[in-house]
């Protein structure tokens, strides 16, 4: 049920009355039209631009088209109250049984309340993809978090949603990975080692290192680099791995596939996919520009391979191939992005880090080339996340060599808490993760405050048990719930369909947290009225057909906030 759809259209269906009349043209374009809640609630519970976006196609001023549609709206039950405002927008108060109706459809629907139908449709969510050289951090823990929720969202919007993770296992820094791993076998071995500068110093390898020695003993220690290079790079990688996907778990994400940069090389696929780009003449040797700004000074004009990106909306046109004939990183990058379009992915969805804002237009360019236009590219952007504590920057151990892990940080406050804090911001703001706040029991901390409101919904349950009551919320006289605390709280609930299907339209799930907090301010605030005016209390001894009642609303916003915070990836808590 979506109360708001089902108001819209009343809108279009009170517009094809008045094109059937020959009030107005029949082929009149109805996109633009909304119906939405008003900015002043006081004005009513929604609002129509349907006159002000139409009277251009009417001929009409807008105010005339707008009491033209008030006439023929006036006759739908569902409206209570309908006026002009301004030059035109149409305020409309609903009768209170179609909130109530709302309390029932969420109660019927449960945990698929607000969630979409299938559209039919498959879009791939890439997102983390560290490379595989070490454990993940706090930057990583944000990038994983949105992209996760991100995910949930897609999914419950009606998406096919594959979660995927691209392995950066076939360049340079694998072979430093291997070097530094080397160094702690050598290290399990006896050894006293220094590691070199360009080496990753972190004590995280040596466990790796040990278990490198527990599979060849010392039968690595002697051997020539180009012997022992490609067996130490495949357990690194394969170790790192490991330990990423543990990380992740950690933190509750789960991948569906994991994606190898190395399959790319030496298979063709590259070599296929720049043919592909080449029949379209896309592929050209030419000689770039010399860089903007200060030139450097080991920059020579040097004749490349080039993909015309400019052609499909880049700055400039990128270099695939080096003089040398070795790929750029750019070339693998077009081939992977081409193995998910070949994998029949309508949406194509790449989360990244801030710093990676120069790759957003070049590969959204190899992708509608590769399409044909016909398979948008989205980029979230994750800003840079910094960690205090009691006001001041908080530095925790660094046992990774030079970074803050996910794992301290899942460790100091848990995965629920980290995953609802990373998204009370928008992914391209910068965050400040204060750890006392994300753990203080205040109405002034978002996560604390949502399960607040949830537990208590299981506490109302509890204490009508202890008043020897058991309300039947299944056939409620929702009738009974007229208070204005009440309606406001069925009013929020009614807006999740709604809030769904625009944070999946704008890939934005952080709308999710701040609805939840809206959803948990109006229902604890109720719960609070009750602690004054015991008439206002959820379980009413002495009014069992009204508890029944409340304890249905109570019902619809577990069934709510329980969905919201599965989409988030946080687990709902029963008790405080």
């Amino acid at each position: 049920m979506n109360l708001f759809a089902e108001v819209k259209a009343v809108v279009v269906g009170a517009l094809d009355d008045l094109a059937a009349s020959s009030s107005i043209p029949t082929d009149m374009d109805l996109t633009n039209v909304t119906v939405d809640p008003p900015r002043d609630a006081g004005h009513g519970d929604m609002a129509t631009n349907a006159a002000m976006v139409l009277a251009k196609q009417a001929r009409m001023k807008p105010r005339d088209l707008a009491e033209m549609l008030v006439g023929k709206l006036s006759a739908n039950p569902k409206l209570a109250e309908i006026t002009v405002a301004g030059p035109g927008f149409i305020n409309m108060r609903l009768t209170a049984v179609e909130w109530q109706n709302v309390v029932k459809a969420a109660i019927d629907a449960g945990g698929d309340f607000g969630r979409g139908p299938a559209n039919g449709k498959k879009v791939n969510v890439e997102f983390v993809s560290a490379n595989p050289t070490g454990p993940l951090h706090v930057a990583h823990a944000r990038g994983a978090v949105v992209g996760d929720a991100l995910a949930g969202l897609l999914d419950f919007a009606g998406w096919d949603v594959t979660r995927e993770y691209y392995t950066n296992d076939g360049g340079a820094q694998v072979d430093v990975l291997a070097r530094s791993v080397y160094e702690r076998y050598r290290e399990a071995n006896g050894e006293e080692i220094a590691i070199a500068d360009g080496l990753y110093p972190g004590d995280y390898l040596i466990p790796v290192g040990q278990a490198l020695a527990e599979k060849y003993g010392d039968s690595l220690m002697d051997s020539p680099q180009e012997d022992w290079l490609p067996k130490v790079r495949e357990f690194a990688i394969d170790k790192m791995m490991d330990l990423i996907r543990r990380d992740l778990g950690k933190l509750g994400v789960q991948m569906d596939h994991f994606f190898s940069e190395k399959s790319l090389y030496g298979t063709g696929r590259i070599e296929d996919t720049l043919e592909t780009l080449k029949s379209k003449d896309l592929i050209y040797t030419g000689v770039l520009e010399p860089p903007k700004g200060k030139k450097p000074e080991d920059w020579e004009p040097r004749p490349q391979t080039l993909f015309r990106s400019t052609a499909h909306g880049d700055d400039v046109d990128r270099p695939i191939q080096k003089a040398d004939g070795a790929w750029t990183y750019f070339a693998p990058d077009i081939a992977y992005h081409k193995d998910k379009l070949d994998r029949g992915f309508d949406l194509l969805i790449d989360v990244l880090g801030a710093d990676h804002g120069g790759y957003v237009k070049r590969m959204k360019a190899a992708v509608s080339a590769l399409s044909d236009g016909q398979v948008p590219l989205n980029v979230p952007l994750c800003q840079i996340v910094r960690l205090f504590k009691d006001g001041a920057e908080f530095k925790m151990s660094k046992r990774a060599g030079t970074f803050v892990t996910l794992e301290d940080l899942v460790d100091e406050v848990g995965p629920g808490v980290t995953r609802f804090t990373m998204l009370t911001r928008k992914n391209d703001a910068p965050l400040d993760f204060d750890f006392t706040k994300a753990l203080e029991q205040a109405k002034e901390n978002p996560v604390w405050y949502v399960q607040y409101a949830n537990a208590r919904t299981h506490s109302a349950f509890r204490r009508a048990a202890e008043d020897g009551m058991t309300p039947d919320v299944s056939d409620a006289d929702l009738a009974l719930l007229t208070d204005p605390g009440e309606l406001a709280v069925i009013r929020q609930l009614a807006t999740w369909p709604r809030l769904i299907e625009t944070a999946a339209h704008h890939l934005e799930p952080h709308r999710i947290t701040f609805y939840l907090y809206d959803l948990a301010s109006e229902f604890n605030a109720q719960w609070n009225r009750g602690q004054d005016d015991p008439s206002l209390r959820f379980v009413r001894p002495d009014a069992p057909d009204l508890t029944s009642a409340r304890l249905a609303m109570v019902v619809a916003v577990r069934v709510v906030i329980s969905a919201g915070l599965g989409i988030l990836g946080v687990a709902p808590m029963k008790e405080m």
